[in-house]
Protein backbone atom coordinates (compact mmCIF):
# COMPACT_ATOMS: atom_id res chain seq x y z
CA UNK A 1 0.00 0.00 0.00
CA UNK A 2 1.21 3.28 -1.14
CA UNK A 3 1.36 6.43 0.75
CA UNK A 4 -2.15 7.87 -1.00
CA UNK A 5 -3.68 4.65 -0.70
CA UNK A 6 -2.95 4.62 3.22
CA UNK A 7 -4.58 8.45 3.35
CA UNK A 8 -7.21 7.11 1.68
CA UNK A 9 -7.77 4.10 4.17
CA UNK A 10 -7.68 6.37 7.47
CA UNK A 11 -9.95 8.82 5.74
CA UNK A 12 -12.65 6.02 5.01
CA UNK A 13 -12.26 4.69 8.33
CA UNK A 14 -12.17 7.72 10.37
CA UNK A 15 -15.61 8.58 8.31
CA UNK A 16 -17.41 5.40 9.33
CA UNK A 17 -17.38 4.93 5.11
CA UNK A 18 -14.92 2.09 4.80
CA UNK A 19 -13.57 -1.28 6.27
CA UNK A 20 -13.80 -1.73 9.73
CA UNK A 21 -10.61 -1.40 11.80
CA UNK A 22 -8.54 -4.05 11.28
CA UNK A 23 -8.92 -5.56 15.25
CA UNK A 24 -13.05 -6.13 14.42
CA UNK A 25 -12.38 -7.18 10.60
CA UNK A 26 -10.24 -10.52 11.68
CA UNK A 27 -10.75 -11.29 15.36
CA UNK A 28 -7.20 -13.00 16.23
CA UNK A 29 -7.69 -15.72 19.39
CA UNK A 30 -5.07 -18.49 20.04
CA UNK A 31 -5.09 -21.19 23.06
CA UNK A 32 -2.90 -24.01 23.78
CA UNK A 33 -3.96 -27.13 23.05
CA UNK A 34 -1.72 -29.54 24.55
CA UNK A 35 2.18 -30.39 24.67
CA UNK A 36 3.52 -27.42 23.02
CA UNK A 37 0.54 -27.28 20.14
CA UNK A 38 -1.65 -24.11 19.70
CA UNK A 39 -4.11 -22.83 17.54
CA UNK A 40 -4.41 -19.76 16.03
CA UNK A 41 -8.09 -18.96 14.77
CA UNK A 42 -9.28 -16.04 12.77
CA UNK A 43 -12.80 -14.76 13.01
CA UNK A 44 -13.30 -13.17 9.56
CA UNK A 45 -16.15 -10.63 9.54
CA UNK A 46 -18.24 -10.50 6.15
CA UNK A 47 -16.77 -8.74 3.30
CA UNK A 48 -13.33 -9.47 4.21
CA UNK A 49 -10.61 -12.23 3.69
CA UNK A 50 -7.65 -12.95 5.38
CA UNK A 51 -4.22 -13.81 2.90
CA UNK A 52 -3.07 -17.16 3.62
CA UNK A 53 0.58 -17.19 2.44
CA UNK A 54 1.12 -13.77 4.63
CA UNK A 55 0.41 -15.27 7.86
CA UNK A 56 3.90 -15.50 9.52
CA UNK A 57 5.37 -16.19 12.68
CA UNK A 58 7.81 -15.18 14.92
CA UNK A 59 8.75 -17.31 18.30
CA UNK A 60 11.58 -15.47 19.96
CA UNK A 61 14.98 -16.57 20.56
CA UNK A 62 13.82 -19.21 23.41
CA UNK A 63 11.03 -20.72 21.35
CA UNK A 64 11.67 -22.69 18.30
CA UNK A 65 8.44 -23.42 15.37
CA UNK A 66 8.23 -26.54 14.74
CA UNK A 67 5.71 -26.92 12.24
CA UNK A 68 2.90 -24.92 10.87
CA UNK A 69 -0.29 -26.55 9.36
CA UNK A 70 -2.57 -23.83 7.73
CA UNK A 71 -6.62 -24.60 7.18
CA UNK A 72 -7.88 -25.05 3.60
CA UNK A 73 -8.09 -21.48 1.77
CA UNK A 74 -9.93 -20.78 -1.36
CA UNK A 75 -8.07 -19.28 -4.15
CA UNK A 76 -8.82 -16.40 -5.51
CA UNK A 77 -7.71 -13.91 -8.29
CA UNK A 78 -6.67 -10.51 -6.60
CA UNK A 79 -6.26 -7.28 -8.00
CA UNK A 80 -3.10 -6.74 -5.77
CA UNK A 81 -1.43 -9.83 -5.68
CA UNK A 82 -2.58 -12.02 -8.63
CA UNK A 83 -3.83 -15.80 -7.73
CA UNK A 84 -3.43 -16.28 -4.37
CA UNK A 85 -4.98 -18.46 -1.65
CA UNK A 86 -7.61 -17.06 1.13
CA UNK A 87 -9.46 -17.25 4.02
CA UNK A 88 -13.00 -16.48 4.13
CA UNK A 89 -15.17 -16.24 7.29
CA UNK A 90 -12.87 -17.93 9.40
CA UNK A 91 -9.11 -19.57 9.65
CA UNK A 92 -7.34 -21.62 11.85
CA UNK A 93 -3.80 -22.67 12.51
CA UNK A 94 -1.79 -25.50 14.52
CA UNK A 95 1.44 -24.55 15.77
CA UNK A 96 3.93 -26.93 17.36
CA UNK A 97 6.40 -25.24 19.68
CA UNK A 98 9.58 -26.12 21.83
CA UNK A 99 11.93 -24.77 24.34
CA UNK A 100 15.22 -24.22 22.86
CA UNK A 101 16.53 -23.72 26.74
CA UNK A 102 16.59 -27.50 27.74
CA UNK A 103 13.61 -27.07 30.05
CA UNK A 104 9.67 -25.44 29.59
CA UNK A 105 9.53 -21.90 29.49
CA UNK A 106 7.02 -18.80 28.75
CA UNK A 107 7.59 -16.76 26.08
CA UNK A 108 5.27 -14.55 23.48
CA UNK A 109 4.39 -15.48 19.86
CA UNK A 110 4.32 -12.81 17.27
CA UNK A 111 1.69 -13.17 14.58
CA UNK A 112 1.88 -11.15 11.49
CA UNK A 113 -1.41 -11.35 8.38
CA UNK A 114 -2.53 -9.18 5.98
CA UNK A 115 -6.25 -8.63 4.52
CA UNK A 116 -8.06 -7.06 2.71
CA UNK A 117 -11.95 -5.26 2.17
CA UNK A 118 -13.94 -6.76 -0.60
CA UNK A 119 -15.00 -2.98 -1.52
CA UNK A 120 -10.86 -2.95 -2.61
CA UNK A 121 -9.15 -1.73 -0.23
CA UNK A 122 -6.04 -3.93 1.67
CA UNK A 123 -4.91 -3.10 5.35
CA UNK A 124 -1.35 -2.76 5.74
CA UNK A 125 0.15 -5.81 7.44
CA UNK A 126 -1.04 -6.42 11.45
CA UNK A 127 1.09 -7.56 13.67
CA UNK A 128 -0.30 -9.12 17.60
CA UNK A 129 1.53 -10.90 20.19
CA UNK A 130 0.01 -13.54 21.84
CA UNK A 131 1.37 -15.00 25.30
CA UNK A 132 2.83 -18.61 25.46
CA UNK A 133 3.12 -20.65 28.86
CA UNK A 134 5.23 -23.72 29.51
CA UNK A 135 6.18 -24.45 26.31
CA UNK A 136 7.80 -28.24 26.35
CA UNK A 137 11.35 -29.36 25.50
CA UNK A 138 9.76 -31.48 22.79
CA UNK A 139 6.78 -30.52 21.30
CA UNK A 140 3.76 -33.00 20.25
CA UNK A 141 3.27 -34.67 17.11
CA UNK A 142 0.13 -31.84 15.15
CA UNK A 143 -3.35 -33.42 15.26
CA UNK A 144 -4.23 -34.00 11.98
CA UNK A 145 -7.59 -31.84 11.91
CA UNK A 146 -7.09 -29.43 9.01
CA UNK A 147 -7.33 -29.98 4.59
CA UNK A 148 -3.92 -30.99 2.69
CA UNK A 149 -4.76 -28.92 0.52
CA UNK A 150 -3.69 -25.95 2.20
CA UNK A 151 -0.63 -27.30 3.86
CA UNK A 152 1.73 -25.04 3.47
CA UNK A 153 4.88 -23.89 5.59
CA UNK A 154 4.65 -20.86 7.21
CA UNK A 155 7.90 -17.96 7.79
CA UNK A 156 8.57 -15.99 10.38
CA UNK A 157 11.89 -15.39 13.00
CA UNK A 158 13.93 -17.10 10.15
CA UNK A 159 12.02 -20.62 9.94
CA UNK A 160 10.52 -22.50 6.97
CA UNK A 161 8.91 -25.54 6.41
CA UNK A 162 9.03 -28.11 3.91
CA UNK A 163 6.92 -31.03 3.84
CA UNK A 164 8.59 -34.43 3.86
CA UNK A 165 6.93 -37.29 1.72
CA UNK A 166 5.61 -39.14 4.91
CA UNK A 167 4.18 -35.64 6.10
CA UNK A 168 2.49 -35.24 2.69
CA UNK A 169 0.56 -38.37 2.86
CA UNK A 170 -0.41 -38.02 6.38
CA UNK A 171 -1.85 -34.72 4.81
CA UNK A 172 -3.65 -36.47 1.97
CA UNK A 173 -4.97 -38.70 4.56
CA UNK A 174 -6.32 -35.80 6.76
CA UNK A 175 -7.97 -34.19 3.86
CA UNK A 176 -10.54 -36.78 4.25
CA UNK A 177 -11.43 -37.08 0.84
CA UNK A 178 -12.08 -40.94 0.30
CA UNK A 179 -11.45 -41.43 -3.46
CA UNK A 180 -8.25 -39.24 -3.60
CA UNK A 181 -6.75 -41.28 -0.68
CA UNK A 182 -6.98 -43.91 -1.97
CA UNK A 183 -6.43 -43.13 -5.79
CA UNK A 184 -3.06 -41.49 -4.17
CA UNK A 185 -1.79 -44.27 -2.05
CA UNK A 186 -2.86 -47.11 -5.28
CA UNK A 187 -0.60 -44.89 -6.95
CA UNK A 188 2.59 -44.76 -4.68
CA UNK A 189 1.71 -48.58 -4.40
CA UNK A 190 2.51 -48.71 -7.60
CA UNK A 191 5.83 -47.25 -7.55
CA UNK A 192 6.92 -48.99 -4.49
CA UNK A 193 6.48 -52.38 -6.60
CA UNK A 194 9.15 -51.16 -8.68
CA UNK A 195 11.42 -50.84 -5.69
CA UNK A 196 14.28 -53.81 -4.96
CA UNK A 197 12.12 -54.74 -1.77
CA UNK A 198 9.54 -56.12 -4.04
CA UNK A 199 11.05 -57.95 -6.35
CA UNK A 200 11.57 -61.46 -4.12
CA UNK A 201 7.56 -61.77 -4.19
CA UNK A 202 8.07 -62.32 -8.02
CA UNK A 203 9.72 -65.94 -8.07
CA UNK A 204 7.81 -66.59 -5.00
CA UNK A 205 4.52 -66.50 -6.97
CA UNK A 206 5.91 -67.65 -10.33
CA UNK A 207 7.10 -71.13 -8.14
CA UNK A 208 3.70 -71.23 -6.65
CA UNK A 209 2.41 -70.66 -10.14
CA UNK A 210 5.18 -72.95 -11.48
CA UNK A 211 4.27 -75.84 -9.11
CA UNK A 212 0.69 -76.59 -9.99
CA UNK A 213 -0.30 -79.84 -10.81
CA UNK A 214 -1.75 -80.23 -14.00
CA UNK A 215 -2.23 -77.46 -16.74
CA UNK A 216 -2.46 -73.93 -15.32
CA UNK A 217 -4.73 -71.43 -17.69
CA UNK A 218 -4.61 -67.65 -17.72
CA UNK A 219 -7.83 -67.92 -15.48
CA UNK A 220 -6.32 -70.44 -13.21
CA UNK A 221 -2.91 -68.13 -12.69
CA UNK A 222 -5.32 -65.00 -12.10
CA UNK A 223 -7.03 -66.92 -9.40
CA UNK A 224 -3.95 -67.65 -7.97
CA UNK A 225 -2.22 -64.42 -8.17
CA UNK A 226 -5.12 -62.77 -6.57
CA UNK A 227 -5.43 -64.95 -3.63
CA UNK A 228 -1.66 -64.51 -3.23
CA UNK A 229 -1.56 -60.43 -3.58
CA UNK A 230 -4.91 -59.93 -1.56
CA UNK A 231 -3.33 -61.94 1.26
CA UNK A 232 -0.42 -59.85 1.13
CA UNK A 233 -2.63 -56.72 1.54
CA UNK A 234 -4.69 -58.08 3.77
CA UNK A 235 -1.88 -59.05 6.12
CA UNK A 236 -0.35 -55.09 5.30
CA UNK A 237 -3.56 -53.68 5.95
CA UNK A 238 -3.64 -55.46 9.41
CA UNK A 239 -0.10 -55.09 10.02
CA UNK A 240 -0.09 -51.22 9.88
CA UNK A 241 -3.21 -50.80 11.54
CA UNK A 242 -1.93 -52.42 14.65
CA UNK A 243 1.38 -50.52 14.54
CA UNK A 244 -0.58 -47.03 13.91
CA UNK A 245 -3.22 -47.86 16.96
CA UNK A 246 -0.54 -49.62 19.84
CA UNK A 247 2.53 -48.32 18.46
CA UNK A 248 3.89 -52.31 17.44
CA UNK A 249 5.57 -52.91 14.59
CA UNK A 250 4.54 -56.13 13.54
CA UNK A 251 6.98 -56.97 10.63
CA UNK A 252 9.73 -55.68 12.93
CA UNK A 253 8.43 -59.06 15.61
CA UNK A 254 8.83 -61.34 12.35
CA UNK A 255 12.36 -60.72 11.83
CA UNK A 256 13.44 -62.92 15.09
CA UNK A 257 16.38 -65.33 14.14
CA UNK A 258 13.91 -68.56 14.75
CA UNK A 259 11.32 -67.14 12.52
CA UNK A 260 14.09 -65.95 9.53
CA UNK A 261 15.49 -69.19 9.61
CA UNK A 262 12.20 -70.92 9.39
CA UNK A 263 11.54 -69.33 6.47
CA UNK A 264 14.50 -70.10 5.15
CA UNK A 265 13.71 -73.27 5.24
CA UNK A 266 10.31 -73.07 3.91
CA UNK A 267 12.43 -71.80 0.55
CA UNK A 268 15.04 -74.64 0.53
CA UNK A 269 11.81 -77.33 0.79
CA UNK A 270 9.78 -74.85 -1.72
CA UNK A 271 13.38 -75.35 -4.08
CA UNK A 272 13.36 -79.06 -3.64
CA UNK A 273 9.93 -79.40 -4.96
CA UNK A 274 10.81 -77.32 -8.13
CA UNK A 275 14.09 -79.47 -8.59
CA UNK A 276 11.42 -82.76 -8.34
CA UNK A 277 13.09 -84.26 -5.28
CA UNK A 278 9.61 -84.66 -3.44
CA UNK A 279 6.40 -82.92 -4.00
CA UNK A 280 4.73 -80.58 -1.40
CA UNK A 281 0.85 -81.39 -0.81
CA UNK A 282 -1.46 -80.59 2.13
CA UNK A 283 -2.22 -84.35 3.82
CA UNK A 284 -4.88 -86.25 2.25
CA UNK A 285 -7.34 -85.92 5.18
CA UNK A 286 -6.94 -81.92 4.41
CA UNK A 287 -7.50 -82.31 0.96
CA UNK A 288 -10.83 -84.12 1.56
CA UNK A 289 -11.82 -81.48 3.89
CA UNK A 290 -11.63 -78.44 1.78
CA UNK A 291 -12.36 -80.24 -1.42
CA UNK A 292 -15.89 -80.90 0.25
CA UNK A 293 -15.96 -76.94 0.89
CA UNK A 294 -15.09 -76.01 -2.44
CA UNK A 295 -14.94 -78.78 -5.19
CA UNK A 296 -13.57 -76.35 -8.09
CA UNK A 297 -9.77 -76.04 -6.32
CA UNK A 298 -7.48 -78.79 -5.38
CA UNK A 299 -7.67 -79.07 -1.49
CA UNK A 300 -5.25 -76.64 -0.22
CA UNK A 301 -3.61 -75.05 -3.24
CA UNK A 302 -5.47 -71.76 -2.32
CA UNK A 303 -4.87 -71.51 1.00
CA UNK A 304 -0.90 -72.54 0.78
CA UNK A 305 -0.97 -69.86 -1.86
CA UNK A 306 -2.44 -67.60 1.06
CA UNK A 307 -0.13 -68.61 3.61
CA UNK A 308 2.64 -67.57 1.42
CA UNK A 309 1.61 -63.95 1.19
CA UNK A 310 0.95 -63.48 4.34
CA UNK A 311 4.43 -64.69 5.00
CA UNK A 312 5.85 -62.63 2.14
CA UNK A 313 4.13 -59.74 3.41
CA UNK A 314 5.64 -59.72 6.74
CA UNK A 315 9.19 -60.58 5.94
CA UNK A 316 9.37 -60.23 2.48
CA UNK A 317 8.07 -56.83 1.94
CA UNK A 318 8.74 -53.31 1.79
CA UNK A 319 10.70 -52.52 5.36
CA UNK A 320 9.25 -49.05 5.81
CA UNK A 321 8.11 -46.14 3.08
CA UNK A 322 7.62 -42.66 3.22
CA UNK A 323 2.93 -43.44 2.18
CA UNK A 324 3.34 -46.53 4.81
CA UNK A 325 4.42 -43.97 7.21
CA UNK A 326 1.91 -41.56 6.36
CA UNK A 327 -0.72 -43.73 7.04
CA UNK A 328 1.11 -44.89 9.91
CA UNK A 329 1.25 -41.81 11.99
CA UNK A 330 -1.71 -40.70 10.88
CA UNK A 331 -3.34 -43.73 12.52
CA UNK A 332 -1.22 -42.85 15.56
CA UNK A 333 -2.39 -39.19 15.36
CA UNK A 334 -5.93 -39.83 14.95
CA UNK A 335 -6.61 -43.02 15.73
CA UNK A 336 -9.11 -43.19 12.82
CA UNK A 337 -8.01 -47.11 11.80
CA UNK A 338 -10.80 -47.07 8.80
CA UNK A 339 -9.38 -44.64 6.46
CA UNK A 340 -6.14 -45.32 7.84
CA UNK A 341 -6.80 -49.22 6.86
CA UNK A 342 -8.17 -48.61 3.65
CA UNK A 343 -5.21 -46.42 2.69
CA UNK A 344 -2.55 -49.33 3.21
CA UNK A 345 -5.38 -52.10 1.48
CA UNK A 346 -5.21 -49.25 -1.60
CA UNK A 347 -1.41 -49.31 -1.03
CA UNK A 348 -0.61 -53.35 -1.00
CA UNK A 349 -3.03 -53.35 -4.26
CA UNK A 350 -1.23 -50.95 -6.04
CA UNK A 351 1.97 -52.97 -4.89
CA UNK A 352 0.47 -56.17 -6.20
CA UNK A 353 -0.99 -55.11 -9.38
CA UNK A 354 2.39 -55.80 -11.09
CA UNK A 355 2.28 -59.29 -9.24
CA UNK A 356 -1.12 -60.45 -10.67
CA UNK A 357 -0.34 -59.47 -14.23
CA UNK A 358 2.84 -61.46 -13.75
CA UNK A 359 1.27 -64.27 -12.24
CA UNK A 360 -1.63 -64.06 -14.89
CA UNK A 361 0.38 -64.51 -17.56
CA UNK A 362 2.90 -67.04 -16.46
CA UNK A 363 -0.37 -69.24 -16.77
CA UNK A 364 -0.08 -68.55 -20.38
CA UNK A 365 3.92 -68.57 -20.86
CA UNK A 366 4.48 -71.61 -18.92
CA UNK A 367 2.53 -74.35 -20.17
CA UNK A 368 2.36 -77.82 -18.21
CA UNK A 369 3.74 -79.73 -21.55
CA UNK A 370 7.48 -80.50 -22.45
CA UNK A 371 10.80 -81.43 -20.75
CA UNK A 372 11.81 -77.51 -21.08
CA UNK A 373 9.41 -76.90 -18.61
CA UNK A 374 10.84 -79.45 -15.95
CA UNK A 375 14.20 -76.57 -16.93
CA UNK A 376 11.86 -73.21 -16.20
CA UNK A 377 11.16 -75.12 -12.58
CA UNK A 378 14.41 -75.92 -11.66
CA UNK A 379 15.37 -71.96 -12.52
CA UNK A 380 12.65 -71.41 -10.28
CA UNK A 381 14.43 -73.70 -7.85
CA UNK A 382 17.78 -71.91 -7.91
CA UNK A 383 16.08 -68.85 -7.02
CA UNK A 384 14.60 -69.99 -4.20
CA UNK A 385 17.32 -71.22 -3.17
CA UNK A 386 19.43 -67.44 -3.54
CA UNK A 387 16.49 -66.13 -1.86
CA UNK A 388 16.87 -68.67 0.67
CA UNK A 389 20.35 -67.30 1.55
CA UNK A 390 19.45 -63.59 0.75
CA UNK A 391 17.26 -63.97 4.21
CA UNK A 392 20.01 -65.79 6.24
CA UNK A 393 21.85 -62.70 5.22
CA UNK A 394 20.15 -61.16 8.43
CA UNK A 395 21.12 -63.29 10.99
CA UNK A 396 24.39 -64.50 9.64
CA UNK A 397 27.53 -63.21 9.09
CA UNK A 398 28.56 -61.73 6.21
CA UNK A 399 31.03 -64.72 5.35
CA UNK A 400 28.07 -67.21 5.77
CA UNK A 401 25.99 -65.03 3.17
CA UNK A 402 29.62 -64.68 0.61
CA UNK A 403 30.18 -68.98 0.64
CA UNK A 404 26.31 -70.10 0.85
CA UNK A 405 25.66 -67.42 -2.48
CA UNK A 406 29.30 -68.64 -3.70
CA UNK A 407 28.27 -72.38 -3.43
CA UNK A 408 24.81 -72.25 -4.83
CA UNK A 409 26.37 -70.30 -8.03
CA UNK A 410 29.07 -72.70 -8.96
CA UNK A 411 26.63 -75.97 -8.70
CA UNK A 412 23.99 -73.87 -10.80
CA UNK A 413 27.29 -73.15 -13.35
CA UNK A 414 27.82 -77.02 -13.31
CA UNK A 415 24.33 -77.73 -13.91
CA UNK A 416 24.50 -75.27 -16.89
CA UNK A 417 27.44 -77.58 -18.17
CA UNK A 418 29.60 -74.47 -17.59
CA UNK A 419 32.69 -77.00 -17.49
CA UNK A 420 31.23 -79.11 -20.45
CA UNK A 421 32.47 -79.33 -24.37
CA UNK A 422 29.25 -78.30 -26.63
CA UNK A 423 29.22 -79.90 -29.91
CA UNK A 424 29.54 -78.29 -33.07
CA UNK A 425 25.61 -78.38 -33.65
CA UNK A 426 24.61 -76.99 -30.24
CA UNK A 427 21.65 -74.24 -31.11
CA UNK A 428 21.49 -71.00 -30.05
CA UNK A 429 19.85 -71.84 -26.57
CA UNK A 430 22.80 -74.17 -25.64
CA UNK A 431 25.45 -71.48 -26.10
CA UNK A 432 23.12 -68.87 -24.02
CA UNK A 433 23.39 -71.18 -21.32
CA UNK A 434 26.88 -72.11 -21.55
CA UNK A 435 28.40 -68.28 -21.54
CA UNK A 436 25.41 -67.62 -18.54
CA UNK A 437 26.85 -70.72 -16.63
CA UNK A 438 30.55 -69.54 -17.48
CA UNK A 439 29.26 -66.29 -15.83
CA UNK A 440 28.15 -67.53 -12.60
CA UNK A 441 30.70 -69.56 -12.11
CA UNK A 442 33.42 -66.71 -12.17
CA UNK A 443 31.06 -64.84 -9.70
CA UNK A 444 30.76 -67.89 -7.53
CA UNK A 445 34.52 -68.85 -7.45
CA UNK A 446 35.16 -64.59 -6.66
CA UNK A 447 32.45 -64.93 -3.77
CA UNK A 448 34.14 -67.95 -2.26
CA UNK A 449 37.85 -66.70 -2.97
CA UNK A 450 37.13 -63.22 -1.56
CA UNK A 451 35.16 -64.91 1.58
CA UNK A 452 38.65 -67.12 2.12
CA UNK A 453 40.66 -63.89 2.05
CA UNK A 454 38.52 -62.19 4.72
CA UNK A 455 36.50 -59.67 2.08
CA UNK A 456 33.01 -59.01 2.95
CA UNK A 457 31.39 -57.28 -0.06
CA UNK A 458 29.15 -59.21 -1.98
CA UNK A 459 29.76 -56.52 -4.69
CA UNK A 460 33.14 -56.81 -4.86
CA UNK A 461 34.13 -59.99 -3.16
CA UNK A 462 38.08 -59.68 -4.52
CA UNK A 463 38.90 -55.93 -3.39
CA UNK A 464 41.80 -55.94 -1.81
CA UNK A 465 42.80 -59.39 -3.65
CA UNK A 466 43.35 -57.94 -7.21
CA UNK A 467 42.59 -54.14 -6.64
CA UNK A 468 45.80 -51.79 -6.54
CA UNK A 469 46.75 -50.57 -3.24
CA UNK A 470 45.35 -46.75 -3.94
CA UNK A 471 42.50 -47.86 -5.63
CA UNK A 472 42.12 -49.92 -2.17
CA UNK A 473 42.86 -46.90 -0.17
CA UNK A 474 40.16 -44.85 -1.89
CA UNK A 475 37.41 -47.11 -1.21
CA UNK A 476 38.54 -47.90 2.22
CA UNK A 477 37.97 -43.63 2.87
CA UNK A 478 34.28 -44.74 4.33
CA UNK A 479 32.93 -42.50 7.12
CA UNK A 480 32.74 -42.86 10.34
CA UNK A 481 29.18 -43.37 12.46
CA UNK A 482 28.98 -44.09 16.03
CA UNK A 483 26.31 -46.07 17.33
CA UNK A 484 23.98 -45.93 19.83
CA UNK A 485 20.59 -47.98 20.61
CA UNK A 486 18.95 -45.27 22.90
CA UNK A 487 18.50 -42.19 24.00
CA UNK A 488 20.57 -42.28 26.59
CA UNK A 489 23.62 -42.60 24.33
CA UNK A 490 22.25 -40.13 21.72
CA UNK A 491 22.02 -37.31 23.95
CA UNK A 492 25.60 -36.69 24.94
CA UNK A 493 26.55 -36.95 21.41
CA UNK A 494 23.91 -34.30 20.09
CA UNK A 495 25.49 -32.04 22.64
CA UNK A 496 28.88 -32.51 21.83
CA UNK A 497 28.03 -31.85 17.88
CA UNK A 498 25.96 -28.56 19.33
CA UNK A 499 28.90 -27.21 21.19
CA UNK A 500 31.39 -27.88 18.55
CA UNK A 501 28.67 -26.27 15.80
CA UNK A 502 28.73 -29.13 13.71
CA UNK A 503 25.46 -30.63 11.72
CA UNK A 504 24.11 -34.18 12.92
CA UNK A 505 22.62 -37.08 10.78
CA UNK A 506 20.77 -39.77 12.53
CA UNK A 507 20.67 -43.12 10.35
CA UNK A 508 17.98 -45.27 11.62
CA UNK A 509 19.36 -48.78 10.86
CA UNK A 510 18.55 -52.54 11.79
CA UNK A 511 20.23 -55.97 10.70
CA UNK A 512 17.13 -56.96 9.20
CA UNK A 513 15.93 -54.02 6.89
CA UNK A 514 17.48 -54.40 3.58
CA UNK A 515 16.49 -50.90 2.20
CA UNK A 516 19.21 -50.26 5.43
CA UNK A 517 22.06 -52.43 3.80
CA UNK A 518 20.82 -50.71 -0.22
CA UNK A 519 21.43 -47.42 1.66
CA UNK A 520 24.66 -48.27 2.28
CA UNK A 521 25.77 -49.88 -0.59
CA UNK A 522 24.73 -47.61 -3.26
CA UNK A 523 23.99 -44.52 -1.63
CA UNK A 524 26.31 -43.95 0.94
CA UNK A 525 29.35 -45.45 -0.65
CA UNK A 526 29.28 -42.40 -3.07
CA UNK A 527 32.29 -40.40 -3.12
CA UNK A 528 30.00 -36.96 -3.45
CA UNK A 529 27.89 -38.35 -0.96
CA UNK A 530 31.20 -39.13 1.81
CA UNK A 531 32.09 -35.76 1.05
CA UNK A 532 28.88 -34.12 1.90
CA UNK A 533 29.14 -36.12 4.70
CA UNK A 534 31.85 -35.72 6.44
CA UNK A 535 30.82 -32.55 7.82
CA UNK A 536 28.20 -33.88 9.51
CA UNK A 537 28.68 -35.96 13.12
CA UNK A 538 27.36 -39.30 11.78
CA UNK A 539 25.18 -41.33 14.07
CA UNK A 540 23.87 -44.92 13.47
CA UNK A 541 20.40 -45.25 15.77
CA UNK A 542 20.39 -48.83 15.90
CA UNK A 543 16.91 -50.28 16.40
CA UNK A 544 17.62 -54.11 15.22
CA UNK A 545 16.33 -55.47 18.74
CA UNK A 546 12.75 -53.45 18.23
CA UNK A 547 12.99 -53.85 21.96
CA UNK A 548 11.29 -50.73 24.64
CA UNK A 549 15.05 -48.53 23.78
CA UNK A 550 13.97 -48.96 20.03
CA UNK A 551 10.27 -47.80 20.50
CA UNK A 552 11.46 -44.93 22.74
CA UNK A 553 13.68 -43.38 19.63
CA UNK A 554 10.99 -44.20 17.24
CA UNK A 555 9.01 -42.03 19.29
CA UNK A 556 11.09 -39.89 19.57
CA UNK A 557 11.30 -38.88 16.31
CA UNK A 558 7.84 -39.69 14.97
CA UNK A 559 9.57 -42.42 13.18
CA UNK A 560 7.71 -45.73 12.61
CA UNK A 561 10.44 -48.19 10.99
CA UNK A 562 14.13 -48.00 9.36
CA UNK A 563 15.52 -46.50 6.84
CA UNK A 564 14.86 -43.09 8.00
CA UNK A 565 17.40 -40.07 8.34
CA UNK A 566 17.10 -37.52 10.71
CA UNK A 567 19.07 -34.02 10.81
CA UNK A 568 20.17 -31.51 13.69
CA UNK A 569 21.78 -28.18 11.95
CA UNK A 570 25.50 -27.07 13.55
CA UNK A 571 23.05 -25.04 16.35
CA UNK A 572 21.63 -28.26 17.40
CA UNK A 573 18.40 -27.57 16.18
CA UNK A 574 16.46 -30.68 14.77
CA UNK A 575 15.03 -29.69 10.86
CA UNK A 576 11.73 -31.84 10.89
CA UNK A 577 11.04 -30.44 7.33
CA UNK A 578 14.57 -32.52 6.09
CA UNK A 579 13.75 -36.29 7.49
CA UNK A 580 14.22 -38.66 4.90
CA UNK A 581 12.37 -42.11 4.28
CA UNK A 582 13.57 -44.61 2.38
CA UNK A 583 16.64 -45.00 0.38
CA UNK A 584 17.20 -41.65 -1.81
CA UNK A 585 19.35 -41.51 -5.00
CA UNK A 586 23.31 -41.12 -4.33
CA UNK A 587 22.55 -37.27 -6.43
CA UNK A 588 19.54 -36.72 -4.26
CA UNK A 589 20.81 -37.28 -1.19
CA UNK A 590 24.30 -35.08 -2.07
CA UNK A 591 22.07 -32.36 -2.79
CA UNK A 592 19.98 -32.58 0.33
CA UNK A 593 23.26 -32.84 2.63
CA UNK A 594 23.87 -29.22 0.45
CA UNK A 595 21.08 -27.78 1.55
CA UNK A 596 21.72 -28.06 5.75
Amino acid sequence: MNGAQASLFDDLVGKGEGPLPVEEAYQLTGEPVGGGVYRLTWKIHEGYYLYRDKIKLNAGPDVEVVKVVKGAAKLKDDPLFGEVHVYYDSAELQVALRSLTGAPVDGTLEVEYQGCWEGGVCYPPVSKRLPLFDVPVEAAPLAATVASSALQGGDGGGFSLSLTDQQQYTASLAAGNLLLTVGLFLLAGLALSLTPCVFPMIPILASVIAGQQGPVSSARAFGLSLVYVLSMAFTYTLAGVFAGLFGENLQAAFQQPWIIVTFSLVFVLLAGAMFGFFELQMPQSVQNALNRVSRSQRGGQLTGVAVMGFLSALIVGPCVAAPLAGALIYIGQTGDPLLGGVALFALSMGMGLPLILIGTSAGRLLPRAGQWMNQVKWGFGIVLLLMAVWMLDRVVPAVVTMVLTGAVLVYTAIYLRALDMLPEAAGGWSRFGKASGILLLLYGSALLLGAAAGNRSMLAPLEGVVASPAITAEKGQAVAFSKVTSVAELEPILASAEQAGRPVMLDFYADWCVSCKELEVFTFADATVRREMGRFVLVKVDVTANDDQSKALYQRYGIIGPPALVFYDPRGKRLDGHMLVGVPSPEAFAAHLQKI
